[in-house]
């Protein structure tokens, strides 16, 4: 199976971008990025900040640009993310998992069965070729779901096209629900960040190398997503016990907001969108289908649970606990409900995906070909 690194080369002389300097087009990615994420923060959208970058990344990408962040930048910008996470939990977080840990898991379980029904609907209707459609489905983890797809026999392409797709909508969704759900002066006063604060520099220097640390081991582990589940286990035990506080500017949450943004979108390059363009619409549909499925989980949590509307759709919304979790960290709401939530898919993604993800397959293998036997 063919690489899309191995494709890449044959573009740049196709597409306008591909023609420009690598420095030329870092210089637009970085300009253009910062004038509509300042546009879309004064218009008071969430998550101003990773979304403006995640659009021109998208752009950048569907017209041939050859840049890409270095990995040693994103994987730092996941671990200060993750730090972040952690930094966020609290002994009040653990006590509402303890108290409502059935409905949490109930909530998260039918989720992931959801998923895992709308991907065996699209592989034995052969939408995709193979198990694609299966870990295209999975509702989170979506890096960690790309590299187990491939190493289970599934197209990676078509895998990462899914799960980048469905992130890109629902954190245009998501960010449109809150726009638009919260009173434009809380959502200002949500917004309304000091963005060069005086800085603690031991407490930031602290965070930094535990972020650092974090990242290392993170990556070495060799986990699914290490370089971001580490660092909101280490910095969540070392919160909760009292020896640490996160220090984290917001300048510096920019800087990593635009950084997934960009991986985000530049991940949709022309190969992959003439790959998966014949299978667009019903991709498409289907990932309309699961978010309206949590869009309805969450009604039930208002009702039964007395959670208001925006919080307990950000909790159940499918998209990837990072980019959920900036969203929420821009808005009004409870921001502790949500990371438990999302956290508690994000793990049971980890846990059960590939398993569960590996049954549909064999249940369908009949149906699909030969590439599934290899599942």
């Amino acid at each position: 199976m063919s690489s899309e690194p191995q494709q890449t080369p044959e573009i740049p002389s196709k597409e306008r971008l591909g023609r420009l300097p690598k420095p030329v087009q870092w210089m637009v990615m970085v300009s253009v990025s910062l004038v509509f994420s300042v546009l879309l923060h004064r218009w008071h959208v969430p998550a101003a900040l990773l979304v403006g970058p995640m659009i021109i990344g998208i752009v950048m990408g569907t017209n041939g640009a050859t840049i890409t962040p270095p990995k040693s930048l994103y994987l730092g910008a996941q671990s200060v993310l993750g730090v972040m996470i952690g930094g966020s939990m609290t002994i009040g977080i653990l006590t509402s998992f303890v108290q409502d840990w059935p409905l949490i898991i109930g909530v998260t379980t039918i989720t992931l069965l959801a998923s895992s029904f709308l991907g065996w609907i699209l592989c034995v209707k052969q939408v995709l070729p193979g198990t694609a459609g299966i870990w295209g489905s999975s509702p989170g983890a979506a890096s960690a779901m790309v590299i187990m797809a491939e190493a289970f026999g599934a197209d990676a392409r078509l895998v990462a096209f899914m799960q980048y797709v469905r992130v890109v909508i629902v954190v245009a969704v998501a960010s449109s629900v809150a726009n638009f759900w919260v009173d434009p002066e809380v959502a200002a006063a949500a917004l309304a960040h000091q963005w060069f604060p005086p800085l603690d520099v031991p407490g930031f220097a602290i965070t930094l190398g535990l972020a650092a640390i974090c990242c290392l081991v993170g990556e070495k582990s060799r986990l699914p997503s290490g370089t971001l589940l580490i660092p909101i286990i280490v910095t969540m035990i070392l919160h909760v016990s009292g020896y640490i506080d996160v220090v984290l500017p917001e300048w510096f949450l920019g800087l990593t907001y635009a950084m997934i943004g960009w991986v985000i979108g530049l991940k949709f390059t022309p190969p992959v969108l003439r790959h998966a363009a014949h299978a667009f619409p019903k991709v498409l549909l289907s990932i309309i289908m699961l978010i309206g499925f949590c869009a309805g989980i969450s009604g039930l949590l208002v009702i039964f649970m007395d959670v208001d509307p925006l919080t307990a759709y950000l909790a159940t919304s499918p998209g990837g606990l990072d980019s959920v979790a900036i969203i929420a960290a821009s808005t009004n709401v409870d921001l502790s409900f949500i990371l438990v939530l999302q956290a508690t898919r994000f793990f049971m993604v980890l846990a059960f995906g590939a398993p569960l993800a590996r049954l549909v397959a064999r249940r369908t293998a009949h149906l699909t070909g030969p590439e599934n036997e290899k599942a």
